[in-house]
This record gives structure tokens, C-alpha cells and sequence, in this order.
């Protein structure tokens, strides 16, 4: 008969997780101006003003707390993924219009990618 073997995992709370120390107003201290100014100049972050119509923003601030964000860093993260959207679309066009004069072509075939015997669809 085989023994069934069980491991039991205990659980540690932690009073910082589950907001038992560290939630109190009287233990908070709001960050020094030249403190956020540091957090931003490390993070590459600049403070805009930008008006939104309400709508917008309320979608926004229901698909950021479906992500666990709040909406500003969610339309941070929305305009990070547009540009880089953009800047593939932008490469993609350059190549494109690279690849339709004669004289890309036949730069291309005399590329060296073929000196080693591999033809030229299998880097694509």
C-alpha cells in the first residue's frame, strides 16, 4: 500500500501586506517636492497637462482597475504602446520604400547573407 505524502504550507501573514502597519495617516509623510522631482528625473518622467474629455477618462479609469492600475499609468502605458507601434510602422515603410528602387535590390542580392550558403528566406 502507498503512503500518500502531503506538504503543508503555513501561511505567514505580514502586517505590511495585509495593511496592518503602514496605512495610518499619523505614520505618513508626504514626499519632499525635490523627492518627486529625483523619483521623475530617475524614471525619465515629465509632469503634462493634457484635457481629456470625461468619458474618455471614465473608460479609462474602469479598464485600469480591471488591469490593477490607476488611469494615468494606464494612458501612460496606452501611449508607450502607440509609439512603439508607430515607430514599427514607420521602419516598416522605410524598408519598403528601400526595397522598391533598383538599386536596393540589387544591393541586397550581393548582400552578404548568402556568402555562407544560406539563401536569403531564411533570415526572414
Amino acid at each position: 500500500m502507498a503512503k500518500k505524502v502531503t506538504t503543508e504550507t503555513k501561511v505567514v501573514e505580514c502586517p505590511w501586506e495585509d495593511g496592518v502597519l503602514g496605512n495610518s495617516a499619523e505614520h505618513a509623510v508626504a514626499s519632499s517636492s525635490e523627492h518627486d522631482r529625483a523619483v521623475d528625473d530617475a524614471m525619465g518622467l515629465q509632469m503634462i497637462s493634457i484635457r481629456l474629455p470625461k468619458v474618455l477618462i471614465e473608460d479609462l479609469k474602469r479598464f485600469a482597475e480591471r488591469e490593477g492600475l490607476g488611469y494615468q499609468p494606464l494612458i501612460r502605458r496606452v501611449l508607450m504602446r502607440w509609439v512603439g507601434h508607430e515607430y514599427k510602422l514607420e521602419a516598416q515603410e522605410r524598408f519598403a520604400s528601400s526595397m522598391a528602387t533598383p538599386s536596393a535590390v540589387e544591393d541586397v542580392s550581393h548582400s552578404s547573407c548568402e556568402d555562407d550558403g544560406e539563401p536569403m528566406a531564411a533570415y526572414g
